[in-house]
């Protein structure tokens, strides 16, 4: 048996193919009984943490987290300490939104230590780009037993919609992986990020007409809708 290699590869740089052994984890908590969003903001930011927090678009009182660390033990020190202390302690955790997930390569990335750990930090922090959609989906087994060249196919036609989106900037996106690590047995996490929310709804709509919907996706969401009212990278 060949040994088991799991790092991330990206694409040619030089002469050789870019690997890496480090990749970025970010996890998403919601919260309702928000009635404080300035002792939130000042928790935070006493903390000395990168993060996002985001007012709930569907519920007045409700709240997001978005943190992110290269060691997961990061979620169960400091963001642990965090939430269960100050203001956030006061809050009740909606366990329904809650998704961790890490960054991947798919083997063409030309700069692949900026696309695992940096590009999806700067997307969830730009003051101008508040507007987020997040949630969890998972695909069909059946998917998993394709041929890889109709995979790349059915991927290809997924992630032009995703590319146009971009280019016209309307929408940035983060994807992210959660094999066994959602309690729901998702696939991956993904967070599409805008100026505006119509054109992340939008996003979502086009997207429902590709061949990896409509035939092989098990289950999406639930769906967290949110503004950052507080960002920070370091």
């Amino acid at each position: 048996m060949e040994p088991i290699d799991i790092r991330e590869k990206g694409g040619i740089r030089g002469v050789a193919q870019q690997v890496s052994d480090t990749r970025l984890f970010m996890q998403f908590l919601a919260f309702g009984g928000a009635r404080d969003m300035g002792a939130l903001e000042e928790a935070l930011t006493r903390s000395g943490i990168e993060g996002v927090l985001y007012e709930d678009a569907n519920d007045p009182r409700g709240v997001g987290l978005l943190t992110w660390s290269d060691n997961p033990e990061f979620f169960v020190g400091t963001v642990r300490s965090i939430v269960n202390s100050g203001a956030f302690a006061e809050l009740e955790l909606k366990p329904e939104y809650s998704m961790m997930g890490r960054t991947y390569a798919l083997g063409h990335e030309p700069n692949l230590e900026d696309w695992l750990l940096h590009r999806s930090r700067r997307s969830v922090t730009d003051k101008e780009w508040r507007w987020a959609v997040w949630y969890p989906l998972r695909r069909k087994g059946e998917f998993n037993s394709l041929a890889p060249e109709d995979q790349t196919s059915i991927l290809r036609e997924h992630g032009k919609i995703g590319h146009s989106f971009g280019e016209a900037g309307l929408a940035m996106d983060v994807r992210l992986a959660c094999f066994g690590i959602d309690k729901n047995d998702n696939d991956f996490v993904i967070g599409l990020i805008g100026k505006e929310l119509y054109p992340l709804s939008a996003c979502v709509q086009a997207m429902r007409k590709t061949r990896q919907t409509s035939q092989f996706i098990q289950e999406m969401g639930p769906f967290f809708v949110g503004r950052a009212v507080w960002q920070r990278m370091a």
